[in-house]
């Protein structure tokens, strides 16, 4: 008969603080962010509110898809034994995560000032040929 060794481990644990952390921290910063670029949108749509704010929420839903999944993509926790290791786990776990959610933030706002220079400058080339007519 072969015997097991049932060990108590902190995993599950890391598990009920990690999730909520993360979900919380994404919903925080997209909720932040998309507040604050529905300015950027409108001027993106020539002041065409409706098309606008229809578009920063698709930009919100695929912001919560792409960093929910990656947080569970990188949720795996290997053997803790101490509330120690849990802490270190943990707190690398979530540091990178951090890290990520600000490099994804920063180029969704890379996105925006983008899609407004574009726009502000196809509106003075619109200027430009009307005062040439």
């Amino acid at each position: 008969m072969i015997a097991t060794v049932l060990t108590t481990t902190y995993n599950f644990s890391a598990y009920m603080i990690y999730l909520p952390i993360v979900i919380t921290l994404t919903v925080l910063v997209s909720q932040f962010l998309f507040k604050n670029s529905k300015t950027f949108m409108i001027d993106i749509f020539h002041q065409k509110e409706d098309i606008a704010m229809a578009t920063n929420s698709l930009f919100k839903i695929g912001f919560y898809l792409l960093n929910i999944g990656f947080a569970l993509c990188i949720i795996e926790f290997f053997q803790i034994e101490t509330v120690e290791r849990l802490v270190v786990a943990l707190s690398k776990k979530i540091g990178g995560f951090s890290i990520y959610l600000g490099l994804m933030m920063l180029l969704n706002l890379l996105l925006f000032l983008k899609g407004r220079k574009h726009a502000m400058n196809k509106e003075k080339l619109i200027e430009n040929e009307n005062t040439h007519l």
